[in-house]
């Protein structure tokens, strides 16, 4: 009997949560670099910020080169780079410009693999009205990536609090997981053919239809930012704020905490459905306010198992945040310029990984609470902003 054969989506599903894990597998191992390599606060933050100095450039230029050469051709090379790039973390015990040169190839495999993804499942999964498939490729992109995310830093904060080579066996995983996805990817066919392919065209292309620019620039984008400002918060900046009162749990609640934050925002994403588009983004910054807020407090009281109901605030704003603007996106844009449109909102989104370095700055020796009372202060007026008559009628077709 044949064996009945992998639909192309979940191919590209399975090869995209499979890139998705390793991206924050070194996330809960901070702790135990900044032991070993003797980092401050500001490094710390700085190895999780440079992430976003890969990816950006990455995000800028892979949608459109992707929609001249074809998904293929762009995604394949920088997925086998993921494995490549775990397996250069085993290095880092011994160097930290190997933790920061790691953590950069993280970024450019996320740019290329997540936003050529995110457009490639979307003309796999192309059927039924546009509405449609914009919102179950969505879906099924939040999943993926909030999925992969989520599963990488809990796996690797519990081996590394509790598991032998804490430093090695996370990173193993990984591989391991990767090497189906790799087998998998012969199965996934090109979706543009060469007919429809834009020849020529500037290198960096934002892919903004000039209609489309307004509602981009005052909706999209401020909730863009919010997509990881808010797990890039709970899962950098409070539990490093707290470690010295969690003295021999600090990595594994690191993990928790990011397996929560991720998780939950997966769990969250078909709520976008429910409340609609043009109100889900406000709803997910007042969220992140809110989680922001309930964190501060944790900071000044000391009190770290309220970690615990931030990172369901902040899980649930990062997942409204993330489903909202991959559905605008689809709807402002058409498929010529969707896998440039793409890569623009995660490069918008993306800016959110260096709001702990921005904190850490804002604190000047301080510690991070004032940054985080302004991030509260600030979330919570850019959604009520979002929540008014005209700023949702920039996005209602």
């Amino acid at each position: 009997m044949r064996r009945r054969a992998v639909p192309p989506w979940v191919a590209l599903w399975t090869v995209v949560f499979a890139v998705a894990y390793g991206t924050n597998v070194p996330t809960p191992l901070l702790l135990l670099y900044r032991d070993t390599l003797g980092l401050t606060p500001t490094s710390l933050t700085g190895a999780f910020g440079v992430y976003a100095a890969g990816l950006v450039p990455a995000l800028l230029l892979a949608g459109p080169a992707s929609d001249r050469l074809g998904r293929p051709r762009v995604v394949v090379p920088f997925v086998l780079l993921s494995v490549v790039t775990s397996l250069l973390f085993l290095a880092v015990p011994a160097s930290v410009w190997v933790l920061f040169a790691g953590r950069f190839l993280q970024g450019a495999v996320s740019g290329v693999v997540f936003s050529v993804g995110t457009a490639w499942l979307g003309e796999l999964m192309a059927a039924g009205s546009d509405d449609d498939v914009s919102a179950r490729s969505a879906r099924l992109t939040t999943a993926a990536l909030g999925g992969g995310w989520a599963l990488g830093p809990l796996t690797s904060g519990l081996l590394g609090q509790w598991a032998p080579w804490p430093t090695v066996l996370p990173y193993l995983v990984h591989v391991a997981l990767m090497l189906p996805a790799v087998a998998l990817l012969p199965r996934i066919p090109e979706t543009v053919p060469p007919g429809d392919r834009r020849l020529g065209g500037p290198a960096v292309n934002l892919g903004v239809p000039a209609l489309a620019r307004r509602p981009f620039l005052l909706v999209v984008v401020p909730i863009a930012i919010g997509v990881f400002a808010y797990p890039s918060t709970a899962v950098n900046v409070l539990p490093l704020e707290l470690g010295p009162v969690m003295p021999g749990v600090g990595v594994a609640v690191t993990g928790i905490v990011s397996g929560i934050t991720l998780g939950t925002g997966v769990l969250a994403q078909p709520l976008v459905g429910h409340v609609g588009s043009t109100w889900a983004g406000a709803i997910g910054l007042g969220l992140g306010a809110a989680g922001t807020a309930l964190g501060l407090l944790a900071d000044l009281t000391g009190a770290w198992p309220l970690l615990l109901p931030v990172s369901l605030l902040l899980g649930v704003a990062y997942g409204l945040c993330l489903a909202t603007g991959l559905t605008l996106v689809a709807r402002l844009a058409g498929p010529a310029r969707r896998g440039a449109l793409t890569g623009t909102f995660y490069a918008c989104a993306y800016l959110g990984f260096g709001v702990p370095v921005l904190l850490s700055l804002v604190g000047a020796g301080h510690g991070f609470t004032p940054g985080l009372a302004g991030l509260a202060v600030v979330s919570a007026v850019v959604a009520l902003a979002l929540s008014t008559r005209g700023a949702r009628g920039l996005v209602t077709r």
